[in-house]
């Protein structure tokens, strides 16, 4: 694993402050919930004022490390209450921090939600959850979480990821690694651009593992114009039937990505903002506590309208049933 830090954009105390204080204001005119009616339609209008200098720093990501973390950012400790014992009973917890990222979120494209995930929500709780220590999912903890494209098996799936942190007493740190940054012969890239396997709907979405179509086979990468994009998600894809040309390539992959990756250790207040066309992230084991201190994340995904990064053959798959909405779809 890489030691070098991701890319890091700072705000000022100034400007943090205007997005809590537009956050603050925001919620108190719809109540408690960032899931208020009408609340999404405020939440595009400020984040349409929000200052040019803030906007700046809110671009999406930009460069081939295909990360950043913003700084600046500040979370009472306190004010937060504990770490809600799994996202079911999160409810509105931290709704304020909700919305800032749904601020960050819409100032960098359009938030989308999944019907099947977290009911609906536009922004996440990652939290650990008892009986789930194993899940290769947000809710896991005993295991690595395999580095992964959020929400592989999907065509609608983010073009950005967000992860916001509201606790991390342990330090636990999100590992990240961009496919830009690995090196790769010519035959392997041309063995993983091949649609040779499909990758299946992770745990977190229960209803799509049980869809009848047929998987779609979809390549791990292709060539975006501007370099190599991928998608990858090596714990739901049936590397098995794969021949060996195509298991021994994608193995090489596995290991240039883990020898480039980054770890991240966010604190508080800090936001992380991956490409998901070019990076996938996971996460080191922990022991979680169950005890309301345990790391709390809460995430966004946004997809940027006009981004042309996928293969056109993504229009036709069936995306395993499951639906999403764009926060702000014409």
């Amino acid at each position: 694993m890489s030691t070098g830090a991701p890319p890091v954009r700072p705000l000022d105390a100034a400007s943090a402050a205007e997005l809590h204080r537009t956050a603050g204001e925001i919620l108190a005119a719809f109540g408690t919930s960032a899931a208020s009616p009408g609340l999404l339609g405020r939440v595009a209008e400020s984040a349409a004022a929000l200052a040019p200098a803030i906007r700046e720093h809110l671009r999406p990501v930009d460069t081939d490390d295909g990360l950043f973390v913003l700084r600046g950012l500040t979370v009472d400790d306190a004010r937060i209450g504990p770490t809600p014992a799994s996202w079911a009973e999160a409810g509105d917890s931290a709704a304020a921090h909700d919305i800032v990222m749904l601020l960050i979120a819409t100032a960098m494209g359009n938030p989308i939600a999944w019907k099947g995930q977290q009911g609906g929500r536009f922004v996440h709780n990652i939290v650990p959850a008892a009986g789930q220590e194993q899940a290769q999912t947000g809710a896991g903890s005993d295991v690595l979480l395999s580095p992964h494209t959020e929400d592989a098996f999907h065509p609608g799936r983010a073009h950005l990821l967000m992860l916001g942190c509201m606790r991390n007493h342990d330090r636990v740190a999100t590992t990240a690694a961009s496919i830009r940054k690995v090196r790769l012969e010519d035959a392997d890239i041309a063995a993983l651009s091949r649609p040779e396997l499909p990758i299946f709907p992770d745990d977190a979405y229960f209803e799509a593992q049980g869809f009848v179509g047929e998987p779609p086979d979809v390549p791990t990468l292709w060539n975006a114009g501007g370099g190599l994009t991928l998608r990858f998600d090596p714990a739901y894809t049936p590397l098995e039937k794969a021949g060996p040309a195509f298991r021994a390539a994608y193995e090489r992959l596995q290991a240039e990505l883990a020898r480039v990756s980054v770890a991240v250790s966010l604190s508080p207040g800090e936001v992380l903002v991956v490409d998901n066309d070019l990076v996938v992230h996971g996460r080191v084991p922990f022991k979680a506590r169950y005890d309301g201190t345990d790391r709390w994340l809460k995430r966004a995904s946004v997809r940027v309208p006009g981004r042309d990064t996928r293969s056109p053959a993504e229009a036709a798959e069936h995306g395993y049933g499951q639906a999403v909405t764009e926060a702000y779809a014409a």
